[in-house]
């Protein structure tokens, strides 16, 4: 069942290691995905489940197939879209699409149909003869990942796919997503979009400095992390930092800020605006982002 078998990969550029003994499995027809902050090592990890960047410790294998020893056939069976645009400038969008697929060696009539069966699916066919140069930003990712999708992979890997898009189009692309998922393609994920995360993945994994700090389902883990609701209480006076001290709670202290994480809040929060202040006080579902930035914390990296 396992699509992907990563075990102990491991990669330095010099004194730094990007990526310390990782190991993770991709079940055949889930999504599954990789977060973290800038730097953690997920677009490492990518680069080399494809082959682009060398490992220097662990080993890799997708669909059973060892990559050191069955490259091409691996790369026959996967379709990545990058963070970077490689679209070919001096190509309409079709000649992309139908151009990309002879690395595969489609023969020239099923690259036509298959381009316009993509064409058709990203709604992208009314711009079928454009130019590069004139699709906006939300267009040209939607290309890129028709482009991964040409050769009809089993894996499709992507690397934050929707970053810098409008909220229109990272919702398009996600209705589509989920429509390739259901029809039981396997996918592997890195973002920065926590929505994107928990609407899409069945399992994930949290890395930070080249090390997994957690894996599994996500609402699973938000709720044994984190709790179920978060109570957030800004400029906290001395009376509320009593109260809260009496009722031993888990709490986040952001200075101007506290976080309280809470199994079943609603009582407390109730108490709490009752007994003391309802000011600044606001009792939400706990989420991902929650459970992201507890783990990797909030400063901000380069």
């Amino acid at each position: 069942m396992d699509i992907v078998k990563v075990t102990e990969l491991h990669k330095s550029y010099g004194e730094l290691e990007a990526v310390k003994d990782v190991s993770f499995r991709v079940r055949r027809g889930e999504c599954f995905g990789l977060l973290g902050p800038n730097g953690a090592g997920k677009t490492t990890t990518i680069r080399m489940l494809y082959g682009f960047t060398p490992r220097d410790g662990g080993r890799l294998e997708l669909f059973g197939l060892d990559i050191d020893s069955d490259i091409r056939e691996i790369k026959r069976r996967i379709g990545i879209c990058q963070q970077e645009d490689s679209l070919d400038p001096d190509l309409s969008v079709r000649e992309n699409l139908v151009g990309f697929a002879r690395y595969f060696s489609v023969p020239k009539y099923q690259a036509q149909r298959r381009a316009t069966e993509l064409l058709d699916f990203f709604a992208l066919q009314n711009r079928a003869d454009d130019r590069i140069v004139v699709l906006s930003g939300g267009l040209k990712r939607r290309l890129m990942l028709a482009r991964a999708l040409v050769n009809d992979p089993e894996l499709l890997i992507l690397d934050e796919p929707t970053t810098g898009l409008d909220p229109q189009s990272r919702q398009l692309l996600w209705d589509k997503l989920a429509a390739l998922k259901a029809r039981g393609l396997s996918i592997l994920l890195t973002t920065h979009y926590m929505e994107e995360a928990e609407r899409l993945c069945d399992r994930l994994v949290i890395v930070d400095h080249g090390k997994i700090l957690v894996e599994g389902k996500p609402r699973q883990l938000v709720r044994e992390l984190v709790g179920d609701s978060v109570l957030e209480i800004s400029d906290p006076d001395p009376d509320v930092r009593a109260f809260l001290a009496r009722e031993s709670c888990p709490i986040e202290d952001l200075g101007s800020r506290l976080l309280v994480y809470l199994n079943n809040g609603d009582q407390l929060f109730h108490n709490l605006t009752r007994e003391v202040r309802t000011e600044g006080c606001m009792l939400r579902p706990a989420g991902l982002e929650d459970l992201f930035l507890k783990l990797t914390g909030r400063e901000l990296r380069e």
